[in-house]
């Protein structure tokens, strides 16, 4: 099936490592990132929930009110074993539990939905993986980004932060980020912002970068907010 950006992100009911609830009600008024792993107990996903449990433990979603959930094609008894590896793996050995919640998705319902299943990799039956996907979800619960990765490659979480404020950013503003934006860096005014509103709508003023076919499309000015 698969979501195209600006989809209403489905309101399944979900068991989880904390309880079992509806998406829609987990998301609140906040935004989600949802990402979803091939199996328990593989290294690269081991990797991967270690790190987003530090991201998550360093207030890093919660001062962009973001929500995390992950999802894997395993069992609550099996997600719970794997949660005491994903924290030995972290240094926090002897502790039981994540600061978010493993959604089991074991007939791969859900993956099948969202369009995540890796026809290439497999498990030992011969079901396809689910890939790794991510889903960042807005507060109107409708689809602002995906991304998925092959079951061999790690995400990048940093660069999931990156386009988290980005994607706030501009749902505010009237700008796009450039190539390899990072926050506080100069923004670029949207091409149906004419100049003499630009002149009024960015204090801070901006610049107009030249080009050899001397239109007038690249304008640069201070990140709004800042």
């Amino acid at each position: 099936m698969g979501l195209n950006l600006g989809d209403i992100f489905p309101n399944e009911t979900v068991k989880t490592t904390e309880g079992i609830f509806k998406l829609h009600d987990y998301i609140g008024n906040k935004w989600l990132v949802f990402f979803s792993h091939p199996a328990d107990y593989t290294p690269v996903c081991t990797t991967e929930l270690a790190t987003v449990s530090k991201l998550v433990e360093n207030g890093e979603f919660e001062k962009r009110g973001v929500k995390v959930i992950a999802l894997s094609c395993d069992s609550i008894i099996s997600h719970e074993g794997w949660i005491k590896d994903i924290n030995a793996f972290q240094g926090c050995d002897g502790k039981n539990n994540l600061p978010y919640p493993i959604i089991s998705d074991e007939n791969r319902s859900l993956a099948i939905m969202l369009g995540m299943l890796d026809e290439v990799d497999k498990d030992k039956s011969g079901i396809p993986l689910t890939a790794r996907a991510v889903f960042i979800v807005g507060p109107d619960k409708k689809l602002k980004l995906s991304v998925l990765y092959p079951a061999t490659t790690g995400r990048n979480f940093n660069e999931i932060i990156r386009v988290i404020d980005s994607l706030q950013l501009t749902s505010k503003y009237s700008v796009a980020t450039p190539a390899n934006w990072r926050n506080g860096e100069d923004v670029m005014i949207s091409p149906t912002v004419s100049d003499s509103d630009a002149s009024v709508k960015f204090t801070k003023g901006y610049r107009t970068v030249d080009v050899p076919s001397g239109k007038r499309y690249i304008r640069l000015t201070g990140q709004p907010h800042l």
